[in-house]
């Protein structure tokens, strides 16, 4: 059950036209909450008495409302300028500025659930909640596919939680577990996603890591993707997004991109499926 197998894979080899300009976006009460409706009613309206800043808030987010009933998964992911998504010691506390943040927040309100893999949940035990804006909290789904995480682990507690595992390994009461096969790639990511999608949920979001991202990528279920830049150089350190290499530039994905200046950070949505 693979809703995207309905769908094109990406066009590859085509340069864009011409540059992207950068939209400064701004997300006002009034623009966050018409969002949250929309995510509600399933009915996006954008206001015509908004600014170009606040048309240009809700043209970054209203993409990951989805259309209808039809699953969209999308992915998050911040980084330096440099392209590092922490420093050589494991410091990824501050990569993204207020806004960066706030950002990364707002995507998981309009998420049904986010999807985390082991390593980062137990480098960064993360809660996975909407604290910095107005919203619900996502289900959190944790792919541990040999039983690493731990029982009190951060995402464990509160909030709908589901691990995705290859073991038989017993969760905490009240978690949920999806057992998915296990390659020598990792576990399948087609499984993960149509099992999430038949427990109901409808808008996945992927955070993190960069490998974790990659590997949804390289399946070709990723409809959409939001790159985050933070004025910083780390200099060295994980890199962000990992994906499998070309030997040429005419292999590579080249998605219609659309940038957005928020006031610390920088967001470029890539639509992999235009």
């Amino acid at each position: 059950m693979n809703q995207h197998e309905r769908i094109e894979k990406p066009v590859t080899g085509r340069r864009a036209e011409t540059p992207m300009p950068v939209a400064a976006a701004t997300v006002t009460d009034r623009v966050w909450d018409a969002l949250l409706a929309a995510r509600r009613s399933g009915q996006p309206k954008r206001s015509d008495s908004w600014t170009p800043a606040e048309r240009a808030g809700w043209d970054l987010y209203a993409p990951l409302l989805g259309q209808g009933d039809r699953p969209l998964v999308f992915a998050q992911i911040g980084q330096s300028l440099d392209g590092r998504v922490a420093t050589v010691d494991g410091d990824a506390a501050d990569v993204s500025g207020p806004e960066g943040l706030k950002h990364l927040h707002r995507c998981r309100a309009l998420a049904d659930c986010v999807i985390v893999g082991a390593n980062t949940a137990i480098q960064d035990n993360p809660r996975l909640t909407v604290r910095l804006v107005k919203g619900d909290n996502p289900a959190r789904v944790v792919i541990d596919p040999r039983g690493r995480l731990a029982d009190d682990a951060a995402v464990m507690a509160g909030e709908r939680c589901l691990v995705v595992q290859a073991c038989e390994r017993e969760r905490p009461a009240g978690v949920e577990t999806l057992k998915v096969a296990m390659s020598a790639e990792g576990l399948d990511a087609v499984s993960i996603i149509a099992g999430l999608i038949d427990r109901g949920f409808r808008r996945i979001m992927i955070e993190g890591g960069g490998i974790t991202i990659g590997h949804f990528m390289d399946a070709d279920l990723i409809d959409r993707l939001h790159i985050g830049i933070a004025p910083l150089i780390i200099g060295a350190g994980p890199s962000g997004l990992t994906t499998s290499p070309v030997s040429l530039l005419a292999q590579a994905r080249r998605p219609q991109t659309f940038v957005y200046g928020l006031a610390s950070d920088i967001v470029i949505d890539c639509d992999l499926r235009a």
